[in-house]
């Protein structure tokens, strides 16, 4: 082991969206920053479908021209809404058509090159970056934290940072290191999925929107299909573990979609690609998303469910909360976490809560597929759909339960 500590600013545990839009706007501010990742880029991740807000969070780190070059030489796939399928009544939100201001169009993309875009972003913007580098233990420190590391020759180091931001997802190193996790309250769910080529021929397919299909007999099921701009797509399926137990991952996805006429029509000629996967009792939560010289973004902290693709967007939104503060608080300024970071950002995270929960409840099914649309409210669903979750001027932000109870109420009648 090097007995010699390494100093940075800020040490960020995990090179994925969040580490790197954190450390890029950190870097901008002129501070040592060094970022840890176990892994080496690329590397395979889900939440493929990004939403709108994303590009704004993009933009304010200095990455969005890069994502936008990749883009165009990858073929990230261009995303203006999502499309939705119940037992044949289909619809369409348009993001374009939305309440908020900023972006209404973003992209679909394959993970592994965009992350990868970003961390590269970050490192030419000036953090440094170190993969294959694992997180062993956080320790306290008058000034800072220490950390104990294993590099990517299992050489043990310390590295103290003056802060340390968690942005390892469903890592979730710090939660697990220093006894965080707190159970989530929504039900344990399982997820299978894959990549395959699609082979869609339907002419009335729209690649540049999410489809989000609800099993025919069970509201609670549903899948979603993400198409790419080379031809393939992911898709997956999403149930109680009762529902999916005793299945292998790709068989019990084929399973699924066949049991749905429309995506099984739609999906007739699909060729898996690759390896499917599952994940089990994804959602997560902790105790707290900040302490003593650390504080937790994005999934580290807290993750829902994939069903309205937030994951990426909250990850964004937390880096984007906790760089300035952090920044404050390396200049020796006071700094609020809680009433600054964890408040503002748990509103954006508990709108997008219920939406999820209504999804689950079939509530919110009933507004998405209802016929007699209010243009006005429509353009507010839309504008929380695309991202826009902390927008306190939307109404459906400001009193997500209560306006959306009373909607609910209102397509029912």
């Amino acid at each position: 082991m090097n007995n010699q500590v390494q100093q940075a600013d800020v040490v960020i545990i995990g090179a994925g969206p969040s580490g790197a839009v954190a450390a890029s706007l950190l870097v901008k501010k002129g501070w040592h920053v060094v970022v840890l990742e176990q892994q080496t880029f690329p590397r395979f991740s889900i939440g493929e479908s990004l939403l709108p807000q994303c590009m704004s969070f993009l933009a304010e780190a200095g990455l969005e021209q890069a994502v936008q070059a990749q883009a165009q030489s990858l073929g990230f796939q261009f995303k203006n809404g999502a499309a939705f399928q119940r037992r044949g009544d289909q619809t369409t939100i348009d993001f374009t058509e939305k309440f908020s201001e900023g972006p209404g169009t973003t992209f679909q993309v394959k993970r592994a090159d965009f992350d990868k875009c970003l961390a590269d972003g970050a490192m030419q913007q000036g953090a440094e970056t170190r993969y294959q580098h694992s997180v062993l233990a956080f320790t306290n420190c008058e000034d800072g934290a220490l950390l104990d590391v294993t590099d990517e020759n299992q050489q043990r180091y310390q590295i103290k940072g003056r802060f340390v931001l968690d942005a390892s997802g469903f890592g979730r190193v710090l939660p697990r290191l220093l006894d965080l996790e707190s159970a989530s309250n929504f039900p344990v769910r399982w997820a299978f999925f894959s990549h395959f080529k699609d082979n869609i021929s339907d002419p009335q397919f729209d690649r540049e929107k999410i489809l989000i299909n609800v099993h025919p007999e069970h509201k609670d099921i549903w899948y979603w299909l993400i198409p790419f701009s080379d031809g393939t797509a992911s898709i997956g399926v999403v149930g109680k573990p009762e529902q999916l137990e005793d299945k292998q991952p790709l068989a019990g996805l084929n399973e699924f979609i066949e049991q749905d006429s429309y995506l099984s029509g739609l999906l007739v000629n699909r060729e898996a690609i690759g390896e499917a996967r599952a994940i089990k009792g994804y959602s997560a939560n902790v105790s707290s998303l900040y302490g003593e010289h650390f504080a937790l973004l994005g999934n580290a902290g807290e993750f829902l469910d994939p069903v309205f693709s937030s994951g990426v967007t909250i990850a964004l939104k937390s880096a984007s909360l906790v760089a300035p503060l952090v920044d404050s608080y390396l200049r020796g300024e006071q700094v609020d976490f809680k009433n600054d970071y964890s408040e503002p950002l748990q509103q954006g995270v508990n709108c997008f809560r219920t939406y999820v929960s209504a999804w689950y409840d079939g509530s919110f099914q009933d507004v998405i597929f209802y016929s007699e649309k209010n243009q006005q409210v429509r353009e507010m669903i839309s504008a929380i759909l695309a991202g826009y979750a902390w927008d306190l001027q939307n109404p459906f932000v400001k009193q997500s339960n209560k306006r959306l109870n009373t909607l609910v109420e209102l397509c029912r009648d």
